[in-house]
């Protein structure tokens, strides 16, 4: 009778007791809840970073010729000693406002220069297109403008190269002023995002490079007299870009480098306030 007591007393309490198995059911069923809990209460009260749209618009590709162009494939015999022009280029490749480097632009090279030929010729010497890998320009890589008619949409030229996309926008600030002897084009980050800052002429940010639309905003700037005052504008519809010009090719690049160094003490000031 004892021994037959206890054996059921066991059997009872092994029946009892819950299995291995719905023990183990039950510890993973209250993990699972301490996570989702934590999940939640992370997602409510811990701030998440914003929501960054991408814009609708796609990136305007740099470097491509957007208005007719003749061309005569053959070498340019230009009275004009290419001397100064290849070395004030260097000075602005070394500054990175001429050049071509794999972080800016999808590694499409940037930035040209152009000299006439002759004060009293509406002809001039320009960078060829996508010459802007090339440290030190040769003459062959240089392309002499015959012809612009930049409301029309047209250029004519000769030379090895092509003459460079922003040709057009060149031959428009020529132009307007017969004392303008030299243009650059470079490309600024730091100038072309103080614009405001530095007080700088500009052309409106839906205008286009290289286009009827952006020889019309040049020659109204002119008129306008915003570029009596100064020999640089920007082009905030072109990443980066910037013009100077003046009476010879060391007066337009040290209006670069002038606006280059007021830009950067801006930026200089802002960090160390």
């Amino acid at each position: 009778m004892d021994g037959g007591n206890a054996d059921d007393c066991r059997k009872r309490s092994r029946q009892n007791r819950p299995s291995n198995s719905k023990t183990v059911n039950f510890i993973t069923l209250c993990i699972l809840s301490v996570f989702y809990f934590l999940n939640y209460t992370v997602a409510v009260f811990l701030p998440t970073q914003p929501h960054r749209p991408r814009s609708c618009h796609m990136k305007e590709q740099e470097g491509v010729i957007k208005y007719q162009l003749n061309h005569t494939q053959r070498s340019i015999s230009s009275p004009l000693s290419l001397t100064e022009i290849n070395a004030w280029r260097t000075i602005a490749v070394r500054l990175d406002l001429i050049g071509q480097i794999p972080e800016r632009y999808d590694n499409i090279g940037f930035g040209n220069i152009s000299q006439r030929i002759d004060p009293r010729s509406d002809q001039f010497i320009i960078s060829g297109t996508q010459t802007g890998h090339i440290k030190q320009l040769s003459p062959e890589h240089y392309c002499l403008i015959v012809k612009a008619e930049p409301h029309q949409n047209r250029l004519q030229s000769c030379g090895l190269r092509k003459p460079s996309s922003e040709s057009l926008t060149h031959a428009s600030i020529y132009a307007q002023d017969n004392t303008i002897q030299a243009v650059i084009h470079a490309h600024s980050p730091e100038i072309w995002k103080h614009t405001l800052a530095l007080g700088l002429p500009h052309t409106s940010a839906d205008v286009p490079y290289g286009t009827v639309e952006m020889a019309t905003a040049v020659e109204q700037l002119f008129q306008s007299g915003n570029l009596s005052q100064t020999s640089l504008f920007t082009m905030l519809g072109h990443e980066d870009g910037v013009v100077a010009f003046g009476r010879n090719m060391q007066e337009a690049a040290w209006e670069l480098i002038k606006y280059l160094s007021l830009a950067i003490g801006i930026e200089q000031q802002r960090i160390n306030r």
